[in-house]
Protein backbone atom coordinates (compact mmCIF):
# COMPACT_ATOMS: atom_id res chain seq x y z
CA UNK A 1 0.00 0.00 0.00
CA UNK A 2 1.26 3.46 -1.01
CA UNK A 3 -0.16 6.66 0.78
CA UNK A 4 -0.61 10.29 -0.35
CA UNK A 5 -1.89 13.47 1.51
CA UNK A 6 -5.42 14.64 1.13
CA UNK A 7 -6.02 18.41 1.26
CA UNK A 8 -9.00 20.50 1.18
CA UNK A 9 -10.21 23.20 -1.37
CA UNK A 10 -7.81 25.72 0.33
CA UNK A 11 -4.66 23.40 0.54
CA UNK A 12 -4.58 22.53 3.74
CA UNK A 13 -3.21 19.24 4.90
CA UNK A 14 -6.15 16.60 5.76
CA UNK A 15 -5.04 12.90 6.15
CA UNK A 16 -3.26 10.55 4.60
CA UNK A 17 -5.01 8.14 2.26
CA UNK A 18 -4.03 4.59 1.77
CA UNK A 19 -3.44 3.69 -2.45
CA UNK A 20 -3.91 0.33 -3.71
CA UNK A 21 -0.70 -1.15 -5.31
CA UNK A 22 -1.75 -2.44 -8.05
CA UNK A 23 -3.18 0.28 -9.13
CA UNK A 24 -0.99 3.25 -8.26
CA UNK A 25 1.88 1.37 -7.38
CA UNK A 26 2.88 -0.82 -10.10
CA UNK A 27 5.89 -1.39 -12.84
CA UNK A 28 5.94 0.91 -15.53
CA UNK A 29 6.06 -0.63 -19.06
CA UNK A 30 6.50 2.03 -22.06
CA UNK A 31 5.59 -0.10 -24.48
CA UNK A 32 2.50 -0.95 -22.65
CA UNK A 33 1.34 2.94 -21.93
CA UNK A 34 2.43 3.49 -25.77
CA UNK A 35 0.35 0.62 -27.33
CA UNK A 36 -2.54 1.85 -25.19
CA UNK A 37 -1.99 5.27 -27.33
CA UNK A 38 -1.55 4.32 -30.60
CA UNK A 39 -4.84 2.03 -29.98
CA UNK A 40 -6.56 5.00 -28.81
CA UNK A 41 -5.27 7.66 -30.93
CA UNK A 42 -6.06 4.82 -33.99
CA UNK A 43 -10.02 4.80 -33.01
CA UNK A 44 -10.15 7.98 -32.66
CA UNK A 45 -9.25 8.96 -36.21
CA UNK A 46 -11.80 10.20 -38.88
CA UNK A 47 -11.74 8.52 -42.64
CA UNK A 48 -12.32 11.48 -44.74
CA UNK A 49 -9.85 10.77 -47.42
CA UNK A 50 -12.25 9.16 -50.56
CA UNK A 51 -11.53 8.70 -53.92
CA UNK A 52 -13.51 7.94 -56.82
CA UNK A 53 -13.18 4.83 -58.93
CA UNK A 54 -14.23 4.75 -62.65
CA UNK A 55 -17.66 3.57 -61.65
CA UNK A 56 -18.19 6.18 -59.44
CA UNK A 57 -16.78 9.19 -61.82
CA UNK A 58 -19.34 10.62 -63.80
CA UNK A 59 -19.35 10.42 -67.77
CA UNK A 60 -17.76 8.08 -70.20
CA UNK A 61 -20.57 5.85 -71.13
CA UNK A 62 -19.97 5.63 -74.70
CA UNK A 63 -16.73 4.23 -76.37
CA UNK A 64 -14.59 7.43 -77.46
CA UNK A 65 -13.49 6.05 -81.04
CA UNK A 66 -14.09 3.09 -82.92
CA UNK A 67 -11.99 0.06 -82.06
CA UNK A 68 -9.83 -0.26 -85.27
CA UNK A 69 -9.63 2.04 -88.06
CA UNK A 70 -8.23 5.28 -86.46
CA UNK A 71 -4.72 4.47 -85.81
CA UNK A 72 -4.93 5.10 -82.22
CA UNK A 73 -4.76 2.70 -79.18
CA UNK A 74 -8.00 1.13 -78.52
CA UNK A 75 -10.07 2.51 -75.18
CA UNK A 76 -13.55 1.94 -73.83
CA UNK A 77 -13.98 4.63 -71.83
CA UNK A 78 -13.16 8.12 -71.29
CA UNK A 79 -12.98 7.68 -67.91
CA UNK A 80 -10.34 4.56 -66.96
CA UNK A 81 -7.45 5.46 -64.78
CA UNK A 82 -5.00 6.22 -67.60
CA UNK A 83 -7.14 9.00 -68.94
CA UNK A 84 -7.13 12.69 -67.24
CA UNK A 85 -10.51 12.99 -65.42
CA UNK A 86 -10.87 9.54 -65.34
CA UNK A 87 -10.98 6.95 -61.88
CA UNK A 88 -7.98 6.62 -59.55
CA UNK A 89 -6.78 3.33 -59.07
CA UNK A 90 -5.82 1.81 -55.32
CA UNK A 91 -7.05 5.37 -53.98
CA UNK A 92 -8.15 6.07 -50.31
CA UNK A 93 -11.88 5.64 -49.59
CA UNK A 94 -14.02 5.57 -46.29
CA UNK A 95 -14.04 2.14 -46.40
CA UNK A 96 -10.93 2.14 -44.86
CA UNK A 97 -10.63 0.94 -41.07
CA UNK A 98 -7.90 2.33 -38.59
CA UNK A 99 -9.40 0.90 -35.60
CA UNK A 100 -7.06 -1.44 -33.19
CA UNK A 101 -8.20 -3.67 -30.74
CA UNK A 102 -6.41 -4.37 -27.59
CA UNK A 103 -7.08 -6.35 -24.34
CA UNK A 104 -8.91 -4.99 -21.59
CA UNK A 105 -6.75 -6.10 -18.84
CA UNK A 106 -4.13 -4.75 -20.79
CA UNK A 107 -5.35 -1.22 -21.46
CA UNK A 108 -6.65 -1.20 -17.98
CA UNK A 109 -2.77 -1.75 -16.53
CA UNK A 110 -1.42 0.72 -18.90
CA UNK A 111 -3.90 3.74 -17.06
CA UNK A 112 -2.28 2.23 -13.57
CA UNK A 113 1.28 2.59 -15.09
CA UNK A 114 0.24 6.04 -15.71
CA UNK A 115 -1.61 6.73 -12.49
CA UNK A 116 1.63 4.99 -10.87
CA UNK A 117 4.04 7.32 -12.41
CA UNK A 118 1.83 10.24 -11.72
CA UNK A 119 2.42 9.60 -7.53
CA UNK A 120 5.92 8.78 -8.25
CA UNK A 121 6.55 12.03 -9.90
CA UNK A 122 4.23 13.99 -7.11
CA UNK A 123 2.03 15.18 -9.94
CA UNK A 124 -0.94 13.45 -8.52
CA UNK A 125 -2.73 15.55 -5.98
CA UNK A 126 -6.24 13.92 -3.82
CA UNK A 127 -8.76 16.69 -2.84
CA UNK A 128 -11.45 15.62 -0.12
CA UNK A 129 -14.25 17.85 -2.36
CA UNK A 130 -14.44 20.29 -4.98
CA UNK A 131 -16.93 22.74 -4.20
CA UNK A 132 -17.61 26.10 -6.14
CA UNK A 133 -19.08 28.91 -4.40
CA UNK A 134 -20.06 30.09 -8.18
CA UNK A 135 -20.13 28.15 -11.39
CA UNK A 136 -17.98 30.28 -13.04
CA UNK A 137 -13.90 30.50 -14.19
CA UNK A 138 -12.53 32.77 -11.33
CA UNK A 139 -13.99 30.21 -8.25
CA UNK A 140 -11.70 26.90 -10.19
CA UNK A 141 -9.28 29.04 -10.47
CA UNK A 142 -9.28 30.17 -6.92
CA UNK A 143 -9.42 26.50 -5.88
CA UNK A 144 -6.30 25.72 -8.37
CA UNK A 145 -4.35 28.31 -7.04
CA UNK A 146 -4.44 26.74 -3.33
CA UNK A 147 -3.39 23.44 -4.62
CA UNK A 148 0.12 22.66 -4.84
CA UNK A 149 0.15 21.75 -8.65
CA UNK A 150 2.66 24.70 -8.96
CA UNK A 151 0.92 26.01 -11.98
CA UNK A 152 1.14 23.08 -14.04
CA UNK A 153 -1.28 21.90 -16.55
CA UNK A 154 -3.83 19.74 -14.81
CA UNK A 155 -6.61 17.34 -15.43
CA UNK A 156 -9.35 17.51 -12.75
CA UNK A 157 -11.32 13.65 -12.44
CA UNK A 158 -14.65 14.14 -10.61
CA UNK A 159 -16.27 10.39 -9.39
CA UNK A 160 -19.09 11.88 -11.55
CA UNK A 161 -19.82 14.38 -14.31
CA UNK A 162 -20.12 17.43 -12.98
CA UNK A 163 -21.54 20.36 -14.92
CA UNK A 164 -20.39 23.18 -12.75
CA UNK A 165 -17.01 22.24 -12.71
CA UNK A 166 -17.00 21.27 -16.83
CA UNK A 167 -18.54 24.75 -17.62
CA UNK A 168 -16.15 26.76 -15.53
CA UNK A 169 -13.21 24.54 -16.87
CA UNK A 170 -14.24 25.49 -20.18
CA UNK A 171 -12.27 28.93 -20.53
CA UNK A 172 -9.22 27.69 -18.78
CA UNK A 173 -6.58 26.29 -21.21
CA UNK A 174 -4.55 24.47 -18.30
CA UNK A 175 -7.28 22.76 -17.06
CA UNK A 176 -9.73 20.06 -17.89
CA UNK A 177 -12.16 18.14 -16.10
CA UNK A 178 -12.77 14.21 -16.64
CA UNK A 179 -15.19 11.20 -15.15
CA UNK A 180 -13.29 8.87 -13.48
CA UNK A 181 -15.17 6.05 -15.03
CA UNK A 182 -13.95 8.12 -18.31
CA UNK A 183 -9.96 7.77 -17.61
CA UNK A 184 -7.85 6.84 -20.27
CA UNK A 185 -4.08 6.78 -21.04
CA UNK A 186 -4.05 10.09 -24.07
CA UNK A 187 -6.28 12.41 -22.10
CA UNK A 188 -3.62 11.65 -18.65
CA UNK A 189 -0.73 12.04 -20.74
CA UNK A 190 -1.71 15.59 -22.02
CA UNK A 191 -1.41 16.55 -18.46
CA UNK A 192 1.20 16.81 -16.55
CA UNK A 193 -0.64 16.92 -13.18
CA UNK A 194 -3.82 15.60 -11.88
CA UNK A 195 -6.31 16.35 -9.36
CA UNK A 196 -8.51 13.76 -8.12
CA UNK A 197 -11.17 14.16 -5.30
CA UNK A 198 -11.33 11.50 -2.85
CA UNK A 199 -14.29 9.77 -3.81
CA UNK A 200 -12.95 9.27 -7.36
CA UNK A 201 -9.75 7.84 -5.62
CA UNK A 202 -12.18 5.15 -4.72
CA UNK A 203 -14.18 4.77 -8.10
CA UNK A 204 -10.78 4.54 -9.54
CA UNK A 205 -9.58 1.48 -7.50
CA UNK A 206 -12.90 -0.31 -7.58
CA UNK A 207 -12.79 -0.22 -11.41
CA UNK A 208 -9.36 -2.55 -10.78
CA UNK A 209 -11.12 -4.65 -8.32
CA UNK A 210 -11.83 -7.46 -10.26
CA UNK A 211 -8.35 -7.61 -12.18
CA UNK A 212 -6.85 -8.45 -8.50
CA UNK A 213 -9.34 -11.11 -7.29
CA UNK A 214 -8.17 -12.81 -11.13
CA UNK A 215 -4.62 -12.13 -8.96
CA UNK A 216 -5.75 -14.24 -6.13
CA UNK A 217 -7.34 -17.36 -7.83
CA UNK A 218 -4.16 -17.83 -9.98
CA UNK A 219 -2.22 -17.90 -7.04
CA UNK A 220 -4.33 -20.16 -5.55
Amino acid sequence: MSKVTVYNQKGEKKKELDLSAPVFNCEVKPEVVHQAVVTQMANYRDNIADTKDRSEVRGGGRKPWKQKGTGRARHGSSRSPIWVGGGVTFGPTTERNFSKKMNKKARQKAIAMVLSDKIKENNLIVVDKIKLEKTNTKSLIAVYDKLPVKKKKALIVLDTKNEDISRSAKNVQYLNTLPANSLNVVDMLGYEAMIVTEKAIKQIEKTFKVKEEVKKKIKK
